[in-house]
């Protein structure tokens, strides 16, 4: 009998996660769905094929967390995790005096620490399903270069990408594929949120106000599918991703400049 490949997908309750989800089960896999949202889990769990998902409620911070949700999926999954997307985030912006201490520490707990503990506890599971083994995590198009207003999510974002470099080199040894997906703006409810505290204005309001465009969440998922069985490390995805990672490339001062300008006439991408 052969095992169906398995993936677990963190912020599987909505959004990017929730895509992911379902272009996996399209293609027969069975899916595993992480998340502090129970209903939101359940929800995307209810347009899967019947059978093919595993809902575990946890929060990625909590390293024992992992270690129960993973356990717990490998046992559903018969024994095999093919895949992990490290996937859970929060949005932050603001400039860096307005933010506050909670916030800051929060979205680097979320963004960054979850997704090493994520790595951490996956890995043995990985090992044991190479060489069809990957770990996928969501970085961001703010990997690319710092924006204003961006400073903390711009932090976490580059420690994903250095994450995906560095585990990419270390598990090769192991024939563990190590990649990243890299979205622009995408319209989920994550952006209903304000930047942050101190604001009344939510992120949605002010990706519109800078004329800054969205990438529909099925073209991130199909990315995910890509990047899964490609050999491409960086995946971006969207107008903006695919720009910011050409010019920081070939032309940072100019992004550099495009930013200043921004500031200038009072438009932050998240601030």
């Amino acid at each position: 009998m052969t095992l169906r490949k398995s993936i677990f997908i963190t912020g599987g309750g909505s959004g990017i996660g929730r895509a992911v989800a379902q272009r996996f089960a399209r293609e027969g896999w069975f899916v595993g769905l992480g998340d502090i949202d129970q209903a939101g889990m359940e929800e995307t769990a209810s347009l899967l094929p019947e059978g093919a998902s595993f809902i575990h409620r946890f929060d990625v911070r909590e390293p024992e967390g992992w270690d129960t949700a993973l356990a717990a999926f490998a046992e559903a999954a018969g024994g095999r995790i093919n895949v992990l997307a490290n996937n859970a985030g929060v949005p932050l912006g603001g400039s860096l005096h307005d933010l506050t201490r909670e916030e800051i520490d929060r979205t680097l707990a979320i963004n960054l620490n979850g997704v090493i503990y994520g790595a951490r506890a996956a890995y043995p599971y990985l090992k044991a399903a190479a060489p069809d083994a990957c770990l996928i995590n969501t970085s961001s198009s703010a990997a690319f270069h710092g924006q204003a207003g961006m400073t903390i999510y711009c932090a976490s974002k580059f420690g994903v990408r250095a994450i995906t470099e560095s585990l990419d080199i270390e598990w090769s040894r192991d024939g563990i594929r190590v990649c990243d997906v890299m979205p622009g703006f995408i319209d989920t409810p994550l952006l209903a949120h304000t930047s942050h505290a101190a604001s009344n204005v939510s992120v949605r309001e002010r990706v519109v106000a800078t004329g800054l465009e969205f990438t529909p969440v099925e073209e991130v998922a199909e990315t995910f599918w890509r990047a899964v069985h490609g050999g491409k490390m960086h995946n971006p995805v969207g107008k903006i991703a695919h720009t910011l990672a050409r010019a920081s490339r070939w032309t940072p001062s100019y992004i550099r400049y495009r930013a200043r300008k921004m500031l200038a006439a009072g438009l932050r991408p998240m601030g």
